[in-house]
């Protein structure tokens, strides 16, 4: 394949920008038609889908950007940062929401489902949670420090990964008793199946660990080569997607998986990591970034891989999708930064 025909799909529908920092993650708001790319510098990129030559940089943090997640209004996101503070961003500018000194905002995650808004930012072993306006509501102590949060499809849990487990908490609970999930080791990220049924963390020891929450089931997924970065969900809960491999490794949550059941592995061959990527919010597809900065889109039931953004930009780091599945936008840890419109024509 040359570079040419990889980069087709980037040249002709993506916008793409040097922000000459680390992208350490990449969101859409809400609404979604606008991206954001946080930057280990501490500075964010805004890019929108009505102006996609017109890319805004906001300084937004004193020190490294550690984490970015879309608000929970249409508009706008929130980010935290080693400089201590948890901030409501927007290409006019920043609004602090609350300050910790110098301890590091590490972890962001915000729900709305049209009535409830609720934002989530963790330093060290605590979870704080706000309402939209940014109120404080609670905290929420966990055994260590807190290395991801996600909330369910109601908003009515929110699920934190740490060090030997994961806790899963009810957002409105007024005595805040958590359900432990216990499996010893490193867990470094976590994802909520669509259905609410499975939690899955990612491990320091290149693998996966599940819970089955009906019946308490343990799940092992072993054998990548390497950490996986990124764990994904497909839109009706019937694949994990997974990077740490050479490959697209997709887990079957569906027929008894993925206990017994083999994974299956899409556009690998080429000795080279899947170091990211993010399934289709509407389609059984994945978007997955590789090592040497090549990125595609599969889809799972063809095994069709479709070449988006050819190599030589630096490693994936970072990769969402907006809510429709219209706009993908990626990042590298060279600064390369691309948003690729797939609207129809």
């Amino acid at each position: 394949m040359s570079a040419t025909t990889a980069d087709h799909i980037l040249e002709t529908r993506g916008h793409t920008k040097e922000l000459d920092a680390f992208v350490v993650s990449a969101g859409f708001d809400r609404a979604g038609d606008v991206c954001a790319f946080g930057l280990g510098s501490g500075a964010i990129g805004i890019v929108s889908r009505q102006h996609p030559k017109a890319w805004t940089q906001i300084e937004a943090h004193d020190g490294a950007l550690l984490a970015l997640a879309p608000d929970a209004g249409p508009h706008g996101f929130i980010s935290g940062g080693d400089d201590g503070r948890f901030l409501r961003v927007s290409s006019s500018g920043t609004t602090e929401l609350a300050t910790h000194g110098m301890k590091w905002v590490e972890q962001v995650a915000s729900f709305h489902d049209g009535k409830t808004q609720i934002l989530a930012a963790s330093i060290g072993k605590r979870l704080f949670l706000f309402d939209g306006a940014g109120a404080a509501l609670k905290i929420l102590e966990h055994p260590s420090t807190v290395t991801g949060i996600v909330f369910d499809g109601k908003g009515k849990r929110v699920a934190a990964s740490h060090y030997n487990g994961a806790s899963l908490w009810f957002v409105g609970s007024k005595t805040d008793n958590p359900r432990r999930l216990e499996w010893k080791g490193s867990h470094t990220g976590i994802a909520l199946s669509p259905d609410g049924d499975h939690v899955v963390t990612s491990m320091q020891e290149n693998s996966l660990h599940g819970w089955r929450l009906t019946d308490g089931q343990h799940m092992r997924m072993t054998g990548y080569p390497a950490k996986s970065a990124a764990i994904s969900f497909t839109r009706n809960g019937r694949w994990l997607a997974s990077s740490g491999a050479e490959s697209i490794v997709l887990w079957p949550f569906h027929g008894g998986g993925p206990m017994g059941k083999a994974p299956t592995e899409l556009a690998g061959g080429d000795n080279v990591l899947c170091t990211y990527l993010a399934c289709h919010p509407q389609h059984e597809t994945v978007a997955a970034g590789f090592s040497d900065g090549l990125v595609v889109l599969a889809d799972i039931a063809s095994s069709r891989i479709l070449p988006i953004c050819g190599p030589g930009r630096g490693s994936v780091s970072a990769m969402a999708w907006n809510g429709d599945g219209s706009l993908l936008g990626f990042g590298t840890e060279t600064g390369f930064a691309a948003v690729v419109d797939f609207t129809k024509r």
